[in-house]
C-alpha cells in the first residue's frame, strides 16, 4: 500500500520559503516550460527512475506535476524503489496557481 501526504499549496509556499522542501515536477519538459514553480527540478514522469532523483541536501523531497496523479505514481515507484520519499503537492501546478502563486 503506498504512503501518500497531501500537501496544501500553504504548506509548500512555506517549506519554499524556509529552504525546507525540494520541489521535483514530474511533468513532462513542454508542460514545465510553460509553467514552473521557482527552483523546482524537472524530471518527467516518463523518464522517472527513483535512483536520478536529486540529492535534496537535507531538504524534504515533494513531488508535484499538473493536478496531483503522475505525482502520486512517482512516489508508489520511490517506495518500490525503498525510498522515503511520500509527499506531494496535492492538485499539483493547477492548485498552485488557482491560489495565486507565482509561476516562470
Amino acid at each position: 500500500m503506498v504512503k501518500v501526504i497531501d500537501l496544501d499549496v500553504a504548506t509548500v509556499k512555506a517549506g519554499l520559503a524556509e529552504d525546507r522542501i525540494l520541489l521535483v515536477d514530474v511533468r513532462e519538459p513542454y508542460e514545465f516550460a510553460q509553467a514552473s514553480i521557482a527552483g523546482s527540478v524537472n524530471l518527467p514522469l516518463s523518464r522517472f527512475e527513483p535512483e536520478a532523483l536529486p540529492e535534496p541536501g537535507g531538504r524534504d523531497l515533494v513531488f508535484l506535476c499538473a493536478a496531483g496523479v503522475r505525482s502520486v505514481n512517482a512516489i508508489e515507484r520511490c517506495q518500490m524503489a525503498r525510498l522515503p520519499w511520500n509527499a506531494h503537492l496535492a492538485g499539483g501546478i493547477r492548485s498552485w496557481i488557482a491560489a495565486g502563486g507565482a509561476v516562470e
